[in-house]
């Protein structure tokens, strides 16, 4: 047995479970609380009761297993004890199929793989459409990795400085220092054009309980936004609390990100105070300058248990600070969607667009929408 466990136990453990969260594992913390409880109970001591005391509590799927023997076999520097296998296993066919083609050793690697990777990208594509609600755990998994795979472009904006170009204002300044220069001849007149820089964007994310299905896939989202433009994106989230999460989504590991996100938001999967929470955003951050000529967005399905006259007040203010306030709705991409809840109603005419925002691909719209602001 390795050290990590002989001195004090407790860093060992913990910090064998950050190595399983690094490699993908969804080691959360209940998850780990559960496999501590678990290892008070056995012989910590015997390598193959701490195996199986990590392995109940922290695996949450089958593909979690080799990655969770790696990891048990460097930490603690033992070997798995072997599992017992029936003589039979049939391999199922993955619910969604691997990208890199694989060659059997059967002569036809060049059409199968062709064939796979086919099939593959069918399956990537059926995966943007569906409702990010409705996903199975290994679509989940899939679908972090298509969200890193995003690029986001940030808006910009005119700025107040110029730059030298060759069309645009005419530089007094320096069309006059090149006549200097040429002893008084008139030469090629000088032009100059405002500077652009990013326009900030603000992500307003709510996390009642009526949004639970698609809170965690949203802040995944806005995680993709802030790193895409750290200094000039401000997440924001929204339930009976007004919470900020800026500083823990600008963690370039995505699982640790969230990890974090999900300690300081204290109100997940409650209720919902939409009216109180966007005044709690303008008094305290958008009306000192957090808000002002920037892009809002609010990622919310307008179900207001609060005063509802207050979020059409609060939203109007809203709209008199910021460029553009754009309103992304789960379900305005369902067929039939009418915008009747009390929240949407209220909301609505203060709102430049009102977007759906269910699927991968109606986020990637909304990347587009974002930067045309």
């Amino acid at each position: 047995m390795d050290a990590h466990v002989t001195a004090d136990p407790l860093p060992g453990l913990v910090g064998f479970t950050a190595v399983l969260r690094e490699a993908g594992l969804p080691c959360d913390g209940h998850r780990v609380q559960a496999y501590l409880d678990a290892v008070e109970r056995v012989d910590i001591g015997d390598a193959e009761q701490l195996y199986w005391a990590g392995r109940l509590t922290l695996c949450a799927d089958p593909d979690d297993l080799p990655r969770y023997d790696q990891a048990f076999a460097s930490w603690f520097s033992a070997e798995p004890p072997p599992l017992r296998r029936s003589p039979v296993q049939r391999q199922q066919r993955p619910r969604i199929a691997s990208l890199a083609p694989q060659d059997d050793g059967s002569g036809e690697g060049s059409d199968s793989a062709t064939e796979q990777l086919s099939v593959a990208a069918s399956d990537v594509e059926v995966l943007r459409d569906r409702d990010l609600g409705e996903l199975t755990a290994a679509e989940r998994r899939h679908l972090r990795e298509l969200f890193q795979a995003l690029r986001p472009v940030p808006p910009t904006r005119s700025s107040s400085r110029y730059r030298p170009a060759r069309r645009g204002k005419l530089d007094p300044g320096r069309t006059l220092r090149a006549m200097l220069a040429d002893g008084g001849e008139t030469g090629r007149l000088a032009y100059s054009r405002h500077r652009t820089r990013a326009r900030k964007v603000v992500l307003l994310v709510d996390v009642s309980g009526s949004m639970k299905p698609y809170a965690d896939s949203l802040l995944r989202f806005a995680h993709v936004v802030v790193r895409g433009a750290p200094a000039d994106v401000e997440v924001f989230t929204l339930g009976t609390r007004l919470t900020r999460v800026s500083r823990a989504l600008r963690q370039r590991d995505p699982e640790r990100a969230m990890l974090t996100a999900a300690e300081a938001v204290a109100d997940f999967a409650g209720g919902t105070r939409l009216g109180e929470t966007v005044q709690a955003f303008l008094d305290r951050w958008g009306q000192r300058g957090l808000a002002r000529r920037a892009v809002v967005v609010v990622f919310s399905d307008g179900w207001e248990r609060g005063d509802v006259t207050l979020l059409g007040e609060q939203m109007a203010r809203l709209r008199r600070l910021a460029h553009a306030v754009l309103w992304v709705n789960p379900h305005a991409g369902h067929e039939g969607y009418t915008p009747v809840q009390s929240g949407i109603a209220a909301a609505l005419p203060h709102v430049d667009r009102l977007l759906a925002g269910h699927s991968l691909a109606t986020l990637e719209r909304l990347l587009q929408e974002i930067r045309d602001a």
